[in-house]
Formats: structure tokens, C-alpha cells, sequence
């Protein structure tokens, strides 16, 4: 895990000090060390999180030469995440007469490019991201993994293409445009995220998910090697339930012990109180043949409303661990919100964020640089509630009566649930019912949130909109088939689990306290067998995450295994104006920084604000919440990233490898200045 930057120039030699200062950026997701390679037309960087191969793992990374000339360093690779199979792929390079001189999976990923080019990505099993330069044809790759842990930024200015995990290292070239893009405001006011290739930055793109550019001659050219899909309603070929269980519950464990076993240093997991974490962390109490206790580590509240800490004590206590928690106040939050922003690189709708970087900032003052978690295991297995609503607004096609009935059985965790309102649930989920359209699941999502656009200047409005037109016309002609939870899962999989769950609330959480996330429920393998079975194995009536419950009812206490689904939450206006507002607060919403951010009319933000300081933050609806925190969240983003010179660390991490061909045109040069 660590951080990966680079110039590709059709000009002259990219400049030693631009790369200093693109590492210097991203020193946070490696502080282990540092290096770049620079030729007469690239050069790639790296920060190093040392976690596989601690000693000789450093990049970025070349191998000994399979090609029939011989030539020598003609492959190059900077690389962040990890490819979880390198030890069965190392093998099979081994037979075919590849020479390897470290363990680290890197240099598999250089020796995989030699062997099979650009199909070895699809014979990786991890999360990455990653620049391969190949010297013989002069090419630049770029490449994401499948469902996007792994973040990568870039964009072209002054003849040179630029690329980063995090774009606050591309704002180290001043010829990059520090400014918001209307189109990508209107992603996350509508969608909860950018979706690839957008961006909230004006000229910056993100490599998509499961993807892979390459950059040569000037010219760009996009291939996608994954995507997700699943079989025409009806016609699954996995149907016998008990065999989709024991199945599931194989694949997982292998995913599981693949993310535990291939570390180099200890790893930890997350205990979020719910199914999915308590599944991880059971399965590798389950795999360990190790006598040190595992650690497990949780995120509790003071406000009861969002405290689970009953049942992470609960299955701590179970598997025997070793376990550590972070009580969250609601000033805790609003004291480390710009910092979050400042990490999350994004406007947010929610503080959930930032009780999830003081949990890993636990993590990390602990002394783990690993934890695995369940995240995905609601996108892949049917767990949240807009599954169920999906289901429900189809069944109302077909059987109103039924359906309403059916209503009474969601949201058990919600106070002002549409249930208790049987008026407005009827109005909810008959709203724009309609057999053709694709994305009838997350309409009212998307209905709702889209109002948030009312707080935006007209000229911003008018730039953006058709937020969710465009994502639903990039879905595959054979979704008209899908059933309409694998319609839904689409949707969730290309909007708010890699631009969200998996960036805001996940990497950049994570890696902003140097912690490394590994994620079992995204393992391909896993991914691919729950895209295959019927969606009545996953969501059995309105039983959310059906086949998991099944595959691991031994190893998951009673309690959490039946407990109503309660999601992830966090106090959002209430954090900010319930006990004491911090400076912040006031001097990001004074009328020159509304006007020098130019996104939100200024009469409407203070509107707002009045009515967040008269009720203390407490009992503000849904919308209102969202509009907050994201008027909140864009004016830091504003303040931190975009105004003002470009924030610059002192030095990139030590110490720092420089292999610099430009220097010793005749072979490598490594220093260490």
C-alpha cells in the first residue's frame, strides 16, 4: 500500500523537482520511503507503506529481462495496493523462465507485463492501482482494479500527462487549473460521488474502475478487462441453495486467509458490530494458526442512536480477540472535519467520514498498517436497503396490496420511518414506476438528493445536470434482463461503492493514517459466484444478505446474525452547532469565501446556518442534514485544496531511491540524496 505519481512528457525530460514535490504530497500513504525513475520521457514516483517484502520491496521497480534481445530494464512499475496471488503467479513466471530477485508482488506485476501485456490484469487477484512504462514501444499504462479500492487521478497540461493516487499531488505542477467542475458537483449532489472518468476538478479525470489507459504518441486509449455482471432473471445456472451456501462460505475463507497470510508485518480487522465485519474477523479467528491474539479494533459512539458497541463486544468476546475502541463525540467530528476533507478530496452528504479516520488513526497508534473489513459485502450480497426497496417498487407493479404490506417490514432503525406514515410510504415507493426503466430502484435516491442542487448558483446549475441520465445510459444493453436487485447492484457498484464507500469513506480514511484496507467480499472469486446466483439467494424475501447468514451461522452469535439491519451512521449538523460551533465553521461561510468558492448562493447558505444554530443541529430533516454538510464539506474543500498556493510537505519520505537514467544513460544510477 502506498502512494504512486508520474510525468509523461511529449516535450523535454520532466523536471527532478515536480516529482520531489508530487511525493512530497502524498507522503502520508507512504512513510516508509521513497524513490522515482526518470528517463529522457517519464519519470514514475513512489511513496512506500512496506508491508509485502519490507526489504526489498522498494519502487519504483524493474526485473531481469525475458525478452529474446536480452535488453535489460525495459519495463518499469510503480505500483500501489497488492496483488494477493503473487506467490501462485510468481510460480507459474518461474516455469516459463523468469528470474526474480525479491518476494514482492511488484515485481511480479513487471514480470506479468512482460509474459502476458495487458491481459495479466485480468489474472490478478487484489486492489491496485498502478503506471507501467514500457520502454519498447514508448507506451504508458495505467491501470485500476476491478471495483476501484485503489484510487488514480490524472490530466494533461503544458505537453505533459500527469498522473497521482491523490490529486493534491498533480495541484504540486502550477499549470494544473485548481478549480471545481460543475459537471462532477453535480455527480455528488445527485449520485453521493463522482463517477469515473469524471471528477469534482475541473481537467482532472480518474482512471475508471476495472480499466486500463494507455498513453502513447500523444494518444489515449481506454480498455475496460472487467465490468459487473450478472445472467438474465430466470436463467441462473447456480440455483440449489445449499450448494450457493457451502459455496460462499469456500470462496470467502480462501479470500479471507489470502488477505490475512500475505502480509509481512501483523494485520488487524475491523468489528463494526453488523454481519459483515463479524464474518472477516470470524473467519480468520477461524484460520489462524498463529497463538498471538488477533486484534480487532471498533468505532462506537456517546450518542446511543449510533452506538453499536453491544455487539462488538459481543463478538470480540467470542473470538477471544484482543479489542480496541474509539468512543466519538459530536465535537470530535466537527474538529477533525477539515482534515477529512482535506484527505477525502471530495464534497460530502455525511460526517460518516470522520469517525471512520479516528478509528483508523486507533489502527495505526496500535502499531498495525493492516486491517481487513467487510466492506462490499452489502454491494455483492444484496445488503442494503435499497435492495429491498428495489423489490418492493416491483412488486407495486405487479401487486400494490402486497407490496404495501410489505413496506411495514423495512426500516426497523429508523425513527421517522415511511412505515409509521403509511401516506407517504404509499407515495415513496409508487413514484415513478416504471417496467423500463433501468434505474427505478434508485430514483427516489437520487429524487431526494438532487435537491440539493436548489442551493447551487444558477450559473454552477446550468454547467451541471444529467447526473443520472448519463450513468443510466452507460449501463450494459443486457441489463434489461437483469432482475431488478442485480440492476440495482449495478448501480450501487459504478456509483457509491468505488466513489464513496470504497474513496471517501474508505481509502483516503485510511491511507490518511498511513493504514492499509484489504476487503475479503471484493476478492473476484467471491464477486463473481454472487453474481451468478438467482437474487432470491441473497436477499430471500425482504431477508437482506440471505446466502451469507446461511453460509456462516456458526461462526456469527445469534444476536448480530438476526439483529434488524441498521446502517452505518453518524451525527452530521448535530456535530457541528450541538456543542459549540469551532472557528471553522464561521470562516468558511463568510460571504467573501461563499464568493470566492462560487458554488453556493450565499443568502440560502446563511438561511440554512440559522436555522442549524436556532435548533442546535438536532432535529434538521434529511435533506437539510445533506445540504449542510455539503455546503459545509465544499466550502473546506474550497479552503483546503484550491485556494491559496499549493500546500507543499518539506521533503518526500526517507529514504529516498533515484533511479535517473538521464544521468547514467548507459544503465541504472541509484542514489540517495
Amino acid at each position: 500500500m502506498c502512494g504512486i505519481c508520474g510525468v509523461l512528457s511529449s516535450t523535454e525530460t520532466p523536471e527532478p523537482a515536480l516529482i520531489r514535490d508530487m511525493l512530497a504530497a502524498l507522503a502520508h500513504r507512504g512513510p516508509d520511503g521513497s524513490g522515482y525513475y526518470r528517463d529522457e520521457q517519464v519519470a514514475l514516483g513512489h511513496t512506500r507503506l512496506a508491508i509485502v517484502d519490507t526489504a526489498g520491496g522498494t519502487q519504483p521497480m524493474t526485473g531481469r529481462s525475458c525478452f529474446s534481445s536480452g535488453a535489460a530494464e525495459q519495463v518499469w512499475v510503480t505500483f500501489n495496493g497488492e496483488i494477493f496471488n503473487h506467490v501462485e503467479l510468481a510460480a507459474e513466471l518461474r516455469s516459463r523462465g523468469h528470474v526474480f530477485d525479491t518476494r514482492s508482488d511488484t515485481e511480479v506485476i513487471v514480470h506479468a507485463w512482460e509474459e502476458w501485456g495487458p491481459a495479466c490484469f485480468e489474472r490478478f487477484n487484489g486492489q491496485w492501482a498502478l503506471a507501467v512504462w514500457d520502454r519498447r514501444t514508448r507506451s504508458l499504462v495505467l491501470s485500476r482494479d476491478r471495483f476501484g479500492v485503489r484510487p488514480l487521478f490524472y490530466t494533461r497540461v503544458a505537453g505533459q500527462l500527469l498522473f497521482a493516487s491523490e490529486v493534491k499531488a498533480l495541484y504540486a505542477s502550477p499549470d494544473v487549473p485548481r478549480e471545481l467542475d460543475p459537471a462532477g458537483l453535480d455527480q455528488v449532489l445527485t449520485l453521493w460521488s463522482a463517477v469515473a472518468p469524471r471528477t469534482v476538478f475541473r481537467e482532472i479525470s480518474q482512471v475508471p474502475p476495472g480499466s486500463y489507459l494507455t498513453f502513447r504518441e500523444g494518444r489515449e486509449v481506454e480498455h475496460r478487462y472487467w465490468a459487473p455482471s450478472f445472467p438474465p432473471a430466470g436463467a441462473e445456472e447456480l440455483t440449489d441453495l445449499e450448494a450457493n451456501t457451502e459455496a460462499l462460505r469456500t470462496t470467502l475463507m480462501a479470500a479471507t486467509r489470502l488477505r490475512f497470510e500475505r502480509s509481512d508485518v501483523p494485520v488487524a480487522a475491523y468489528l463494526s458490530g453488523g454481519i459483515d465485519s463479524a464474518v472477516t474477523a470470524g473467519a480468520i479467528a477461524a484460520i489462524r494458526s498463529s497463538s498471538t491474539p488477533l486484534h480487532t479494533f471498533s468505532l462506537r459512539f456517546a450518542d446511543a442512536e449510533f452506538d453499536e458497541g453491544g455487539f462488538q463486544g459481543l463478538m470480540a468476546e467470542r473470538l477471544g480477540t484482543v479489542h480496541h475502541d474509539v468512543v466519538v463525540r459530536e465535537r470530535d467530528i466537527a474538529d477533525i472535519f477539515p482534515e477529512v476533507v482535506r484527505h477525502a478530496e471530495s464534497p460530502l452528504l455525511r460526517t460518516a467520514p470522520a469517525p471512520m479516520f479516528l478509528l483508523s488513526r486507533l489502527v495505526r497508534e496500535a502499531g498495525f498498517k493492516v486491517v481487513v473489513t467487510g466492506e462490499g459485502a452489502d454491494e455483492v450480497l444484496g445488503g442494503y436497503d435499497i435492495f429491498r426497496e428495489a423489490k418492493i417498487r416491483d412488486l407495486w407493479l405487479r401487486d400494490p396490496a402486497a407490496a404495501e404490506a410489505a413496506v411495514e417490514q423495512l426500516y426497523p432503525w429508523m425513527h421517522r420511518s415511511p412505515n409509521q406514515a403509511p401516506a407517504f410510504a404509499r407515495s415513496f415507493f409508487s413514484r415513478n414506476l416504471s417496467p423500463d426503466d433501468l434505474a427505478m430502484s434508485h430514483r427516489p435516491r437520487w429524487d431526494s438528493t438532487a435537491v440539493l442542487g436548489s442551493m447551487l448558483r444558477p450559473e454552477i446549475r446550468e454547467l451541471g445536470g444529467g447526473a443520472a441520465d448519463g450513468v443510466v445510459a452507460a449501463m450494459p444493453a443486457s441489463a434489461t434482463s437483469w432482475d431488478p436487485v442485480a440492476r440495482a447492484q449495478w448501480l450501487e457498484m459504478t456509483t457509491l461503492l468505488p466513489g464513496y464507500i470504497l474513496a471517501s469513506q474508505g481509502d483516503r480514511m485510511l491511507m490518511g493514517n498511513s493504514v492499509e484496507g484489504r476487503f475479503p467480499f471484493l476478492d473476484p472469486h467471491v464477486a463473481e459466484l454472487a453474481g451468478r446466483v438467482p437474487a432470491g439467494h441473497k436477499i430471500h424475501g425482504l431477508d437482506e444478505k440471505h446466502l451469507l447468514k446461511r453460509a456462516f451461522a456458526d461462526l456469527v452469535p445469534e444476536e448480530i446474525l438476526r439483529r434488524p439491519k441498521q446502517p452505518y451512521r453518524a451525527p452530521d449538523a448535530a456535530a457541528f452547532f450541538a456543542g459549540g460551533t469551532p472557528d471553522w465553521v464561521a470562516d468558511v461561510t463568510t460571504a467573501s469565501a461563499l464568493e470566492a468558492a462560487g458554488v453556493f448562493r450565499p443568502e440560502l447558505v446563511q438561511r440554512l446556518l440559522e436555522k442549524a444554530r436556532r435548533t442546535g443541529g438536532r432535529g434538521l430533516g434529511n435533506t437539510d442534514n445533506m445540504r449542510l454538510v455539503a455546503v459545509l464539506s465544499t466550502q473546506l474543500l474550497h479552503s483546503e485544496l484550491l485556494s491559496g498556493p499549493a500546500a507543499r510537505a518539506a521533503a518526500p519520505p526517507e529514504p529516498l531511491t533515484v533511479f535517473d537514467t538521464t544521468l547514467e544513460p548507459t544503465g541504472r544510477t541509484s542514489a540517495q540524496p
